[in-house]
Formats: C-alpha cells, sequence, structure tokens
C-alpha cells in the first residue's frame, strides 16, 4: 500500500473515532454572554456611598467647602461638575480612627516619569487605557499603581482623563489637572503631557540645587548643637565640682558658662517640653488659613529667605501660568489654577484679587501691578504680553529669567551661610575654652598668691 493510501485509511478511522466519542452539551452564545456578564460583576466590587469632602470653585470664583455623598471619587466629581462647580480638591472623608498622620504622595519624579511614557503612547496611537495598564504594570512606586488603577476604572465608567486625575491630589496637582482638561478638548494631550514632564523636571532640578546647597551648612550646624550639647552636659559638669572643691572665686565668663550648663543639665525636660509645644503651636497656626497667611507674609518679610521665597513663587507662578495658557486654558481659570499652586497665601490671595479685578474688566495690567508683589521687570512683562497677545512667551521669558536669579541667589545665600555657620560654632567653642582657660589660670593666681 502506498503512503498516500495508508494516510487517507488513517484520517478515516480517526474521524470515525470523533464521532464515536461523546459530545458536550452545546453552549449557546446567549449562555455565554450570560457567564462572561456574571464574571465581570463577580470581578467589579460593588459600589458603597460614602461621603466625600470637597474644596471647589464656583462661578464667581470663590472656594466653597463641603460634604457630598456620591459612588466613587469620580462620581463626586461628576456630581460638582453638574453643579456648575469647578472641583479642586476631593477626598474621601474618614473616620477620626482612620487619619493618617502624614499624607503620602507620589514623588515628583515618578509623575515625570509617568507623564513621558504617556505622552510616547498617545503619540503612537495607543489608547489611553491600554497606555494606563501597562505603566501600571510596569511602575514599582505603590501608590503610582493604585492612583493608576483607580483612573483606568474611572475612565471605563465614563469619566475623562482629567475628570479621573483629578480626584487624586496626592498625584495631580491642581494646575496639572487644569492642563489635563483644556488639552482633552484640544486633543494635543501628548505634547501637553511632554511639556508637563519638562516642567517638573525642571522644578525637580531646582530643588535637588537648594538641598544639595544646605547639605553642608546642615551638617555643620547640626554638629555645632551637638558640640555645645556633650560640653554642657557631660563636659563642664565636671568642672563644677573641681572649682568647688577648690573653694576659688571664679571669673565672669567661667561662672556665665557654668550656670548655663547647669541651667541645661537640670532643666533639659522643660527645654524639650518648650520645642514641643512650639512645634505643635506652628503646625496648628500652620494649619489654619488665617495664621498661614500671617507666617507666610513673616517669611516674605525676613532680609534673605524671603528674597529667596519670593524668587521661587514668582518663577513658579510665571511657569504655571505660561503652560497653562499654552495649553488653550482660558486666562481667569489658569490664575485662579496658579494661585492654588503658588504655596503661599499672601501671593493666592493677591492672585484671587486680580482675578476678581479681570472679570470686572479692569484688565491684567492693573490689578497685577497693585499688589505690590510682583517686580517691576515682572510687571512690564506683563503689560507688554497682555498689549501684543503675547502674554504666555513673555511669562516664559520672565519664568526663565526668575530661574536663573534663584539659582544665583541660591549660591550667594550658600556662599554666606556657610562660613557665618562656622563663625558662630567658633564663637562658641571659644568662649568655653576662654571661660576654661581664664578659671584655671585664675584658680592658680589665687593658690600661689595663698
Amino acid at each position: 500500500m502506498s503512503i498516500q493510501g495508508i494516510a487517507t485509511k488513517t484520517r478515516r478511522s480517526e474521524a470515525k473515532d470523533s464521532k464515536s466519542q461523546p459530545k458536550g452539551p452545546k453552549v449557546s452564545r446567549a449562555s455565554r454572554k450570560a457567564q462572561s456578564k456574571r464574571r465581570k460583576a463577580a470581578a467589579t466590587p460593588k459600589l458603597v456611598p460614602a461621603k466625600y469632602r470637597f474644596l471647589a470653585l464656583d462661578d464667581s470664583g470663590k472656594k466653597i467647602k463641603g460634604v457630598l455623598v456620591a459612588d466613587s471619587l469620580s462620581g463626586a466629581h461628576v456630581a460638582l461638575l453638574e453643579k456648575g462647580i469647578q472641583p479642586l480638591e476631593v477626598s474621601k472623608k474618614k473616620n477620626i480612627l482612620k487619619l493618617e498622620i502624614t499624607k503620602k504622595k507620589v514623588p515628583r519624579k515618578e509623575i515625570m516619569n509617568f507623564s513621558r511614557q504617556l505622552a510616547v503612547f498617545m503619540k503612537a496611537g495607543i489608547p489611553i487605557m491600554e497606555a494606563l495598564e501597562v505603566i501600571e504594570e510596569e511602575t514599582d512606586e505603590k501608590i503610582l499603581k493604585g492612583v493608576l488603577l483607580d483612573i483606568v476604572e474611572s475612565l471605563r465608567g465614563g469619566d475623562t482623563f482629567a475628570g479621573a486625575a483629578a480626584m487624586h491630589p496626592e498625584a495631580f496637582p491642581n494646575y496639572y489637572v487644569g492642563i489635563l482638561e483644556s488639552a482633552e478638548l484640544t486633543g494635543n494631550l501628548d505634547t501637553v503631557l511632554n511639556q508637563l514632564a519638562d516642567y517638573i523636571d525642571r522644578d525637580n532640578k531646582a530643588r535637588a540645587k537648594i538641598k544639595a546647597a544646605l547639605i553642608y551648612p546642615s551638617v555643620v550646624g547640626g554638629m555645632s548643637v551637638v558640640t555645645v550639647g556633650i560640653l554642657a552636659v557631660f563636659v563642664l559638669p565636671r568642672f563644677v565640682v573641681f572649682f568647688n572643691a577648690l573653694h576659688a572665686k571664679l571669673p565672669l565668663p567661667t561662672r556665665m558658662m557654668l550656670n548655663a550648663s547647669s541651667f541645661l543639665s537640670q532643666w533639659w525636660f522643660v527645654i524639650v517640653a518648650v520645642i514641643i509645644a512650639f512645634m505643635v503651636g506652628f503646625t496648628a497656626t500652620r494649619k489654619s488659613q488665617r495664621g498661614k497667611t500671617l507666617l507666610d507674609s513673616l517669611i516674605l518679610k525676613m532680609p534673605v529667605v524671603g528674597d529667596l521665597t519670593q524668587t521661587a513663587i514668582l518663577e513658579r507662578v510665571c511657569r504655571i501660568l505660561c503652560s497653562l495658557l499654552r495649553a488653550g486654558v482660558d486666562l481667569p481659570r489658569s490664575i485662579a489654577v496658579t494661585s492654588e499652586s503658588a504655596n503661599n497665601n499672601v501671593y493666592r490671595d493677591a492672585l484671587n484679587k486680580v482675578r476678581e479685578e479681570m472679570l470686572e474688566g479692569q484688565g491684567l495690567f492693573g490689578p497685577v501691578s497693585r499688589t505690590g508683589l510682583f517686580p517691576g521687570a515682572a510687571q512690564q512683562m506683563f503689560r507688554v504680553g497682555e498689549e501684543t497677545g503675547t502674554l504666555d512667551q513673555q511669562l516664559e521669558v520672565a519664568a526663565d529669567y526668575y530661574s536663573r536669579e534663584l539659582e544665583a541667589k541660591v549660591d550667594r545665600a550658600t556662599a554666606l551661610f556657610e562660613p557665618a555657620i562656622i563663625i558662630l560654632m567658633g564663637l562658641v567653642v571659644g568662649f568655653v575654652a576662654v571661660a576654661l582657660v581664664s578659671a584655671m589660670y585664675g584658680i592658680y593666681s589665687q593658690v600661689k598668691v595663698s
């Protein structure tokens, strides 16, 4: 028999065996759909209504706070939008037993990397939900992973990307969400995401440079405190016993040093209690709007720190306002979002007032100049930008200028701060040395005379 005949016979026998085997029950298309629905329903958690706190802007631009009941963060966001309220912060109202001492936030570097990755996916034409799922699988940051999972669920529920991101202020600041809202309307999400990543990158580099400049002075200052503490608590008390045994009259510097050491040794718990009370009072004051405004005003009036703070705020305000305008956000909304991102109540209140006066038809340059918080150079850039319609370009120039100014001022402040700390430490240690040497010399003179 030929090979072809054997193959034909084999196929016939296999077909016969397959016909003889019992077949399972046929599953209809409707049954398969029902099973799929049951699986999805089992995998999808049931939404339980809960209370959500919100901070939002009404039609007049005023901040309003409140609590509403919704099935999810996304549902709370949609409910506020339906009422004509623009949400700024929405968070689930927690039980007092579940309150967290510190707010967990996604590192800024992770948000920068996320923005760049999502921009690449969007430019390649990959759907946003698929892109978010891929990024969520690749990220190792636990908080960001949970945020992305919640955003994907919100998108499946019909929410927008900006609306879903607005539910997570621990990851996305107000200016980030405001830019996303306009980017979704204009369809240039990939470009805007790259711009956001560039801004966060520049901001991170500026913060890192300031931190690096403060490392050496902080180490020297800490060592100074430790040195003084060791001298006051462990070294000087032994000299007290020695001096008392000789019954000698001590010079004034020595008496001052020993009295200070005795006070620190006996009343250290009072000093610790005062420090703790000061920290608690400072934190409580910082949390209240009136107290925060007072503290921010005092910081701006400080000699060196105030100048650095003002320059940093101006750079941030100009940069964020420029990014919002380039993304297509209207000027009143841009100023409202920028005021929330200023991180300073004095500038926040001033920008809100500028927005109100601008809506009354007074333009932009006049209200900005009347605040007294913007230098002449910044005022002129606002004026030129308003008159020529190139406000975003003028703001970019201003942001670059203040960025360079901030770097130069940080370098100068660090150059002054380092020797100041060293001189202060030298004075303290020198005073201790002079006090001890003068005491020894005085005792020696008294013993010699006697």
